[in-house]
């Protein structure tokens, strides 16, 4: 019964949504069907999935499966850190505490500003010419 327990959560950024299944395991980490070293080829960005586990002591407990969708891989690392850290309270709730002061479990607002009409994007002009 317990291989059956598994605790799924979303973390989003940017314009990525991760879906992320924590269960109970040896600390394998798959990325829409791809291990972790293989989708996320700098090593930032594993530092930065890793670091809800790490600090909480959970490195080699949990096996993570992740579906990712969307963004750059910044921003998937960084929405899959949010998934990883909300799967993490749902299994214990004792951790909450710890993973909010390291601001794991802020989900980071800032967006891609949208382009505005009459000039070239979000606030870059076209040069202006006198003549």
């Amino acid at each position: 019964m317990d291989q059956l327990v598994r605790y799924m959560a979303v973390g989003r950024r940017k314009e990525s949504k991760a879906r992320v299944q924590l269960a109970p395991g040896k600390g394998k980490v798959t990325v829409n069907h791809r291990p972790i070293e293989k989708y996320f080829l700098r090593e930032t960005d594993r530092i930065i999935i890793k670091q809800p586990l790490s600090l909480t002591n959970n490195v080699n407990k949990y096996d993570i499966v992740a579906n990712i969708k969307g963004g750059g891989a910044t921003g998937q690392a960084g929405a899959l850190r949010l998934g990883i850290s909300r799967a993490l309270i749902i299994s214990d709730q004792n951790l909450k505490d710890l993973l909010r002061k390291h601001g794991c479990l802020t989900r980071d607002p800032r967006m891609k500003e949208r382009k505005k009409y009459g000039l070239k994007g979000a606030r870059k002009r076209f040069q202006w010419t006198k003549r």
